[in-house]
């Protein structure tokens, strides 16, 4: 009786329970509907092999696949005020950025980062998205500004992935005045004669796209981003007619000229390493003419061949052969 309460029931009882699968096992893709495994989507860089839908990356995850070998250094920021207008709506700001950085493992939405990419020392910032929507904050400007002072220091160029629903609302007036602070970094890399490379992926808007995400030298765009100012939905609902298809899409941007370039992410480094290399004019390693020069090897047939093809002697020659 002991072994069929032991043995028997409890293989009986798992048979019947259900298995939990975790939830994101399988990740659907939001334009075709295609279920994709997750550990083939991670491989692809997220990017869904059949749409070529790119999906949205973590902040560290995006540092990973953007320098060399996936190794970066984190830039320390500035400390900012926590809640300086005491704001609440449904939740108080307080928990709200508890639980973000609970969520993302972020202090706020920017990380920043220096590398080495294609071998050239690189100083790159990324917004993170599932941080509130990658908004707009003191802590974020910060990120930012910190960021363009150290490329300016270390005389490097500086890349920056936007990705941003706008200005954090909950600090008011204290996050719009980080559209101008930034601004003024984005002149100190200038007057240093640094490249400011901006990458725009989905979505960027609002304050962001406001400010120093349209100050770059060069805009580059990963494919289908939603780039712009207001959303279509409220653009819609102003002039009240139907938009164009893709609009503020990247692919129509770069036809009207707000983009220069759309780059697919498994591309993305080796763009930004060439554009990095023009703008400041590096000096790229060429190999030596030796290690050009491979010569083959010659072999017993061509030997042979070689003596069968040579020029017959001459008529003194073969006389002073004789003769010999």
């Amino acid at each position: 009786m002991n072994w069929i309460n032991n043995v028997v029931r409890p293989k009986i009882r798992g048979l019947l329970q259900k298995r939990d699968v975790p939830e994101n096992l399988w990740i659907k893709c939001p334009e075709t509907g295609e279920m994709v495994f997750h550990r083939d989507l991670e491989a692809n860089q997220f990017v869904v092999p059949n749409s070529n839908h790119h999906m949205r990356v973590s902040a560290r995850k995006r540092l990973e696949l953007f320098f060399d070998g996936g190794a970066f250094e984190k830039v320390k920021t500035p400390e900012v005020a926590v809640d300086p207008l005491k704001f609440r709506d449904e939740k108080r700001y307080t928990d709200r950025l508890r639980d973000a950085r609970a969520k993302t493992g972020l202090d706020d939405a920017v990380l920043v980062a220096t590398g080495k990419l294609s071998g050239m020392d690189v100083t790159a910032a990324v917004q993170d998205f599932a941080f509130m929507g990658g908004s707009l904050g003191m802590a974020a400007g910060e990120a930012v500004l910190t960021g363009l002072e150290t490329a300016v220091a270390r005389k490097t160029p500086f890349v920056l992935f936007a990705a941003s629903g706008g200005a954090r609302m909950q600090e008011g007036i204290l996050s719009l005045m980080q559209m101008p602070r930034t601004t003024i970094g984005v002149q100190m890399m200038r007057e240093a004669g640094l490249p400011f490379i901006v990458v725009f992926t989905n979505p960027t808007t609002g304050g962001v796209t406001a400010s120093y995400a349209m100050l770059g030298d060069v805009h580059l765009a990963e494919p289908g981003a939603l780039i712009g100012f207001a959303g279509p939905r409220v653009i819609e609902q102003t002039i009240r007619e139907k938009l164009p298809e893709g609009f503020q899409r990247s692919e129509y941007l770069l036809d009207h000229g707000m983009v220069d370039m759309v780059v697919h992410r498994h591309q993305m480094p080796e763009t930004v390493a060439r554009i990095c290399r023009i703008l400041t004019k590096a000096e790229v390693p060429l190999p030596e003419a030796a290690e050009l020069e491979t010569p083959e090897p010659e072999t017993e047939g061509e030997t042979v061949q070689a003596s069968e093809t040579a020029e017959p002697a001459t008529t003194a020659e073969a006389t002073e052969k004789g003769a010999a």
